[in-house]
Parts: C-alpha cells; structure tokens; sequence
C-alpha cells in the first residue's frame, strides 16, 4: 500500500490556544501538539513525564517559536498538577479555547486475575483524569463566556470486546459517556464537547510494551490492513476542535477502520 500523505496546516486553529494531556511522547498526544502548531495554535503541553516533557517543549519551540509552545509536568491524576497546567496556559497567552485529554493508561490483566491496584490505576488516570482536566476546561471556559471546546480521546474498545481489557474498556466506555453528559451541560455556555474513539494507532511505546503476536492480531481487524498513523487521529482532534464542527457536541467518532 502506498505512503499515506501527511496533511499540511490550513491556519484552522490560527490564534487559539490549547491545552493537550500526554503529549510528550510518540503518540496521539505528540501528533495532536505537533498538528495544532501546524494549524496556527499557541500550545501547552501537560505529560507525566518531567524529562520528556522538556524535551518535548524545546523541540517544538525551536521549530514553531518559544513564544507558542510551553509545558509543565501534569499527572492527570494530581489535582494540584491539572490547575497548574491550566493556568500556565492563561498565564502565557492569557486565554484558553481547547482542550484535549489524551492522557490514559493500559495494560492487560484478565477480570478474575486483576488486582484492585490495576483498576483503579487504569480508571483514575483514563477515566478520572479526564473528569479533572474536563471539570479545570469547564469552570474556565464559562467563566470567560466565550465559549471553547473540549475534545477527550475514547476508545472503539468503548463500544467493543477484548479479552483481558475489562479495566481499559470500562474506562473508555466512561469517557464516552462522561463526553454526552458533559456536552449538554456545556452546551448553554457555547462549549462544545466531544470525542474520539481510535482503533489501533501504532507509535513506539505500544510496539514496545505490546507483543508483536498481539499487534499482527490487531491489525488483520483493520480494513486496510495497516495501523493508523498518530497523526490521522490528531487530524480529526483538529476537524472536531476547529470550527468546521461548530454544530457537533457529545458525540463520539470512530476513527477506525477496525471492521469485527
């Protein structure tokens, strides 16, 4: 199959400013920083990681200009950590208009072997997590009465089954459904919500902690035969954060090719 072209900025995002979880890394986060810079937003970047998230922001900043690109360590399931991120952002560009939670965590374990300890820390960070950074968006975002919009990373395995994800899927399924709750409460104050739910999107940490069986697996489901690339998932965090989707809120779409 030929080389998927990657798309070029259109100015969409042109003088907003977003916050994105996770993205310090080769993921869906790093792709969704990358393509909103690309599209003319200011960008802070939150990651768990503290070395890797300063890496990150000088990376980015030397390609885009340091006065558009900053970060701070944020651990999705810190409190202090998710108000620090935020008001970095309005500190330095003394606005915020998007958000993005990609921040979430995996692993497999089947139901009758899971500890407690593996739930919880799937759910506090993929789920609550997402509930912390979405509850900081909102107060901000109204307090501002100029609207804004929130975009949260699902999950197919929201909708789907697979064996040994009992804890990854319910929290996707959550977010799904925090998303439609969400959205209608915000909708009044001229904040959209909405999400993602991707299928398989290889990048080099999955590679590294998910076996090559599991992967081969994974990707004879998808239509054309390949993985998403990180970065076709951000382009449609970018569609759904621009204002080509100003009548969509609380809805989930499948970015997937996943056809069983």
């Amino acid at each position: 199959m030929a080389a998927i072209p990657y798309v070029s900025g259109h100015g969409l995002l042109d003088g907003r400013t977003a916050v994105v979880t996770a993205a310090a890394g080769a993921g869906i986060g790093g792709a969704t920083a990358r393509r909103f810079l690309e599209e003319g937003a200011r960008v802070v970047i939150g990651d768990a990681h503290v070395r890797r998230t300063k890496e990150a922001v000088e990376r980015l900043a030397d390609e885009f200009g340091a006065e558009r690109v900053h970060g701070t360590p944020c651990d999705v399931t810190d409190e202090p950590q998710v108000q620090a991120l935020f008001e970095l952002a309005e500190r330095q560009h003394g606005r915020l208009d998007i958000v993005v939670n990609n921040a979430g965590l995996g692993g497999t374990a089947e139901l009758a072997d899971m500890t407690d300890e593996q739930w919880d820390r799937v759910i506090d960070v993929t789920l609550n997590g997402t509930f912390r950074c979405t509850r900081a968006a909102l107060r901000r975002l109204r307090a501002t009465g100029s609207g804004g919009v929130v975009v949260n990373n699902a999950s197919v395995l929201g909708w789907r089954a697979q064996r040994g994800q009992a804890h990854y899927a319910a929290a996707k399924a959550g977010v799904m459904a925090l998303t439609r709750c969400a959205a209608l409460e915000a909708a009044p104050h001229g904040i959209r919500i909405n999400a993602v739910a991707p299928s398989l999107a290889l990048h080099p940490h999955l590679a590294k902690v998910t076996s090559a069986d599991v992967l081969d697996e994974l990707t004879a489901r998808e239509a054309f035969g390949r993985p998403a690339e990180p970065w076709e998932i951000a382009n449609v965090i970018v569609f759904l954060a621009s204002g080509y989707s100003s009548y969509m809120t609380g809805e989930t779409v499948s970015v997937s090719s996943q056809h069983a």
